[in-house]
């Protein structure tokens, strides 16, 4: 019979497709997981990874057993979390993933409104890209999620919180040729600083962008927004920012130029994302009134 830890373990692997990260993820040697996963597939008779040299690959079989693996594990933990925090999310451990263009502008003013509405949580941050995020949801490491939409999976509910304006950036003292409205005409691909690939935020300021010939784009990619920011300030090129920071830096920010689009501006929809198989759904509805609450504005 098949154990939970063989599942945790393959599950792992699944994701990494190295065995040594995902025994250092499982907190385990890698011969170790390697042996469990080998007796995985002995006790199913099948073969669910590719070992080649350097590399690793799951079989078709495979591959339908990884997500398997995500919705059992994912569902033993709620099982697991609603008898712990007897039927309520809000009492307890709550892990809580947000993505890094967000958590630095809403966790200053979420996290005390938490405390003072919740005083029972213990909230567990995890800041990374939407793509682990998603992942470690899936697998049963999160509870929620805050991010930007969409998000599609059969597996995950969403709920749109607010919208978050997207504002041009350029040095202190340039000028607009056409006004003091913003246009896409404005974010030339050899001036543009964007976040490094697997940002969210990158993609979206590209879609603001149109049909720009990405190819001209500079090799630099910040790891933050704040990065971003200095770079404008110091005249090395021209970015988007979005409102949330704007906003928390008083509406104006030293040695930068902020300038808004037309209506209807471009913009992004950041919501919360948690499991269908969640049984705390109205826990996560009245969390999700609090983060709409908590939203930064000018």
């Amino acid at each position: 019979m098949l154990s939970t830890r063989q599942l945790r373990y393959f599950e792992a692997l699944s994701r990494h497709l190295h065995f040594g990260r995902a025994a250092e993820e499982c907190a385990v040697t890698q011969p170790a997981l390697s042996m469990q996963i080998r007796d995985m597939e002995a006790d199913l008779g099948v073969d669910l990874v590719e070992r080649g040299r350097g590399s690793v690959r799951l079989t078709p079989m495979g591959e339908e057993t990884a997500v398997r693996a995500r919705e059992i594990l994912a569902s033993l933990t709620d099982l697991e979390r609603s008898i712990r925090a007897q039927g309520s999310l809000l009492e307890g451990r709550l892990r809580l993933g947000v993505i890094p263009s967000v958590a630095p502008y809403l966790l200053p003013r979420l996290l005390p409104a938490v405390g003072q509405a919740y005083p029972r949580v213990e909230l567990a941050l995890r800041e990374t890209q939407t793509e682990q995020l998603v992942a470690e949801l899936l697998n049963g490491s999160l509870d929620l999620l805050i991010l930007s939409l969409p998000v599609e999976h059969p597996a995950l509910e969403t709920r749109a919180l607010f919208d978050d304006a997207f504002l041009l950036a350029l040095p202190e003292g340039a000028e607009l040729p056409e006004g003091d409205l913003a246009t896409p005409d404005h974010l030339a691909p050899d001036d543009l600083l964007l976040l490094e690939d697997g940002h969210c935020f990158r993609d979206q300021a590209l879609q603001v962008c149109g049909a720009m010939d990405q190819r001209r784009l500079r090799r630099f990619g910040a790891t933050s927004l704040s990065t971003l920011v200095q770079l404008v300030a110091n005249g090395q090129g021209v970015t988007l920012l979005p409102e949330m920071l704007v906003a928390c830096e008083g509406g104006q920010i030293p040695r930068v130029r902020l300038v808004r689009f037309p209506e209807p501006a471009p913009r992004r929809s950041i919501g919360m994302v948690w499991r269908r198989s969640s049984p705390f759904v109205r826990d996560i509805a009245a969390f999700a009134r609090l983060v709409e609450g908590c939203r930064p504005t000018a």
